[in-house]
C-alpha cells in the first residue's frame, strides 16, 4: 500500500502548497460529504463557502438540511473545492479537505468573526444568515488530497494549508475596518492590487478579505486572490503592505 502511495502521490512542494490554498480561499461553494444517519450511506450535498483567517473552512447551512443531520450525527465530513473552466472537467485543479465540523455557538467572539468573513465573502446571505435555523460551522481540517489535473496528485497536511501564530488574531481583530476603509476611500489602490499585483482585468474588484498571507477580492459572483510580499506578523503590517503595494503599482504605470 505505501509503495502504491508513492507512486500515485507527489512529493509536496511549495508550488502544489501554494495552488491547495488558493483553491480554498477563491472558494464560495463546494461539494460537502457527510454520513446519512439514518442509512449510514455517503450524502454529498452543495454549500457555501468562505475561510476564517487561518484558511479553516466556514459553511453555513441550515437545520433543516439533511447534510446539517448528517455531520450533528457525525462530525467526520469532507468538502471538494475547485471551480471547473473549459474543456474536460478532470484537467482542472481541485482538492479534497477532510473535517471534522465544529458548529459555532452564536453570541460568541469566534461565531460573530465567522459570520462576518461568511458574509463578506457571500453577500447574499445576509437575507438568510439571521434565522434561528441557520448556523456557522467551522470544517476543522485534518488533511487534503490535492489533484492539481491530470499526475498532479498530492497529500498535504493541516499545517501545509492553515496559518498559525498571534497574526491570525491580530490580522482579524483589524480586518472589517481596514475594508471598509478601503472599499470606501481608496477604490483605486484595491483595482492596482488587482490588475497590477494580481494580473487581473479591471472588473470593479472589491476586497472582501484579509489574512497574514494575501487578500481576497470578489467582483460580483467571481474571486481572486493576490498575496502580500511578505507574510504579515502584526496588525501595522497590513497598512504598510497596502500602501507599499500601491506604489509600486502607481510607479509601474508612470
Amino acid at each position: 500500500m505505501e509503495e502504491r502511495k508513492k507512486d500515485v502521490f507527489l512529493e509536496t512542494t511549495a508550488e502544489a502548497t501554494a495552488l491547495a490554498r488558493s483553491l480554498m480561499r477563491k472558494a464560495r461553494h463546494g461539494a460537502l460529504a457527510v454520513i446519512e444517519p439514518e442509512t449510514g450511506s455517503p450524502l454529498a450535498s452543495r454549500v457555501g463557502t468562505a475561510t476564517d483567517v487561518d484558511g479553516t473552512p466556514l459553511i453555513l447551512i441550515s437545520g433543516l438540511s439533511a447534510h446539517t443531520k448528517g455531520i450533528v450525527a457525525n462530525p467526520v465530513c469532507s468538502l471538494l473545492v475547485g471551480e471547473v473552466g473549459k474543456g474536460d472537467p478532470l484537467a482542472h485543479p481541485r482538492i479534497t479537505l477532510f473535517c471534522r465540523a465544529r458548529k459555532l455557538e452564536r453570541g460568541t467572539p469566534e461565531y460573530a468573526r465567522a459570520e462576518r468573513r461568511y458574509v463578506n465573502r457571500n453577500p447574499k446571505a445576509k437575507l438568510y444568515i439571521g434565522l434561528t435555523d441557520f448556523t456557522v460551522f467551522r470544517l476543522e481540517l485534518e488533511r487534503a488530497n490535492l489533484n492539481g489535473g491530470f499526475g498532479k496528485a498530492y497529500l498535504l497536511s493541516r499545517d501545509d494549508l492553515l496559518l498559525a501564530g498571534p497574526a491570525v488574531d491580530a490580522i482579524a481583530a483589524a480586518e472589517q475596518s481596514a475594508l471598509d476603509h478601503m472599499n470606501s476611500d481608496h477604490t483605486e489602490a484595491t483595482t492596482i492590487y488587482a490588475t497590477h499585483h494580481g494580473r487581473l482585468d479591471d472588473k470593479g474588484w472589491v476586497l472582501s478579505g484579509f489574512d497574514p498571507e494575501g487578500m481576497d477580492l470578489a467582483a460580483g459572483d467571481e474571486t481572486a486572490r493576490v498575496l502580500f510580499p511578505a507574510l504579515l506578523a502584526e496588525a501595522a503590517d497590513l497598512r504598510r503592505s497596502l500602501v507599499e503595494m500601491a506604489k509600486e503599482g502607481r510607479a509601474a504605470k508612470s
